[in-house]
């Protein structure tokens, strides 16, 4: 950046005590760099920020409700490999009234969709999309424990990744999701080959469905042998599959699942149904 300011130099512009400038910077709302240890911030950034024009268009919700841009300041600390930065935004969002099930769809799963697709286009490294993705996974992991409702389980969900998808915050965000509607889930996690699979589903306790997150459709191969591998070693337990190599109804028909996991809310209503919803019986 040709016209930078020391972050002493954007607080004084700002007309803002430093540590006030540090902490626009941590929560994603002045965009900033470190470089050899020192925040620099680009003077027009400041400039728009103090003139109130820095923030990304604001969404409005069905019910009319302002939401701040949360995903991208979350999208911005995850860039920078900032793993503090990144929890002040998301404890910033739950104290500006946002649930959890919104931290994790509008937030951290569009902003880690984004970063994928900037590597993708070549703008990023790869050790950039995985340190994000590490810092992501330690978020989950602070607030994975607020999902779990108390009271009797209403049934075991197993919810994995097959082999070849080595994505693994997805299943980790739809297993809490899921917790948070009654039901104990068992993340099997990513990569996972087809006899674990199975393993998994034969030897958990009261398991009422399995599902696979497949996000890559070079791996949907894998979906289908595991799938029909369940279908034959298990009786009674509902096969589902989602992500984003999978989205609707006739994709997951053809994969052998009885649900299609197209989003969180879906998949419930399902399993709350008994599989009432499936696609086709089972065979």
């Amino acid at each position: 950046m040709a016209d930078d300011l020391t972050l002493q130099e954007a607080a004084a512009l700002l007309g803002v005590h430093y540590m006030t400038a540090y902490r626009y910077v941590r929560l994603g709302q002045l965009p900033a760099e470190k470089l050899g240890g020192v925040w620099r911030v680009d003077r027009d950034e400041v400039e728009r920020f103090r003139d109130g024009v820095s923030e990304a268009p604001v969404i409005t919700s069905a019910g009319g409700r302002r939401k701040a841009p949360w995903a991208g300041r979350l999208e911005a600390r995850l860039l920078a490999g900032d793993a503090r930065g990144a929890w002040g935004v998301v404890e910033a969002a739950l104290t500006a009234g946002a649930e959890l099930d919104q931290v994790y769809l509008e937030m951290l799963g569009p902003a880690m969709a984004g970063i994928g697709e900037r590597w993708e286009r070549g703008e990023i490294d790869v050790s950039i999309e995985h340190r994000a993705s590490v810092i992501a996974m330690r978020l989950v992991g602070r607030l994975g424990p607020r999902f779990v409702r108390r009271g009797r389980t209403r049934g075991v969900v197993v919810l994995g990744a097959p082999a070849g998808e080595r994505h693994a915050l997805p299943v980790a965000l739809a297993a809490d999701l899921v917790r948070q509607h009654g039901w104990e889930v068992s993340d099997i996690g990513a990569d996972v080959p087809e006899a674990s699979f199975v393993h998994a589903a034969l030897t958990t306790p009261d398991v009422v469905a399995v599902g696979l997150s497949v996000t890559l459709a070079e791996n949907l191969p894998a979906a289908r042998s595991v799938l029909a591998a369940l279908r034959e070693a298990t009786s009674g337990v509902l096969l589902a599959v989602g992500g984003g190599a999978v989205r609707t109804d006739d994709e997951a028909i053809e994969l052998g699942a009885d649900l299609v996991a197209s989003d969180i809310a879906r998949f419930v209503e399902q399993l709350e149904t008994g599989g009432g919803g499936r696609l086709r019986a089972a065979t």
